[in-house]
Order: structure tokens, then sequence, then C-alpha cells
């Protein structure tokens, strides 16, 4: 059994990788000012770093949590989602509304997936 864990700070790491899977901490967005399409985009854009750290991609998500403050922001969220995610790759997901650790998030995305096989 082999387990790693990455860029750990003293409350979580960024992720976890455990028996071929990579388990990602809940991302938030930096720059909190922007609308849900921009916090989403920026939130995607961290999980596609440490994806691609970990030695694998965006196809191969086996399943997303995500955490919208407002349900209303459910259609905003799921156009930069859609647009972000390889066709035919979809996880499965849940979508839950939540309230967030700061006011001013919007949202908040947790992924598991698989290490890719040509890993280095």
């Amino acid at each position: 059994m082999s387990l790693q864990r990455f860029h750990v700070g003293p409350r979580y790491c960024e992720y976890v990788i455990h028996n071929g899977t990579i388990y990602l901490s809940g991302q938030v967005p930096d720059d909190a000012s922007q609308d849900i399409g921009g916090q989403t985009r920026q939130v995607l854009d961290y999980i596609e770093r440490w994806l691609t750290e970990a030695g694998s991609h965006r196809g191969n998500i086996v399943s997303a949590t995500i955490y919208l403050a407002d349900l209303a922001d459910y259609d905003g969220m799921n156009a930069v989602w859609d647009a972000w995610l390889p066709q035919g790759c979809a996880p499965a997901r849940a979508t839950v509304q939540a309230r967030l650790a700061r006011p001013e998030w919007k949202v908040e995305i947790q992924i598991v997936a698989a290490v890719s096989v040509n890993r280095a």
C-alpha cells in the first residue's frame, strides 16, 4: 500500500495519492470578487494544475463534489464546467448548496481522479 501527501500544511494537503487514486482537497478561488463563472474557472485551473502535477488529467476524474454558496449559481457554474470537461468524460458528481468557509466564495470543488497509466 502506498500513500503520498503533497503540499502538506498544518491543517490539510492539496492532494493525496493512494493506490493509483488522487484525492484533491476542496479547491476555492483566489479572486473572490469575480462572478460565478470567473470563480469556477479559477477553481478548475487549480484542479488542472494539481492533476497534472500528480500525473493525471481532467479526463481521469472519477468523482466530483461541487459546493455552491447559492444554488442560483448552478447554471453559471455548469456553463464553465461543461466547457472545461472533455466530452464523454463526465464523472460521478454531486452539487450541493453549502455555507463556504468565506462568505465571498461562491464555489468549492473537490475531486477524486485516477492516476494516468503512463505516469512517469
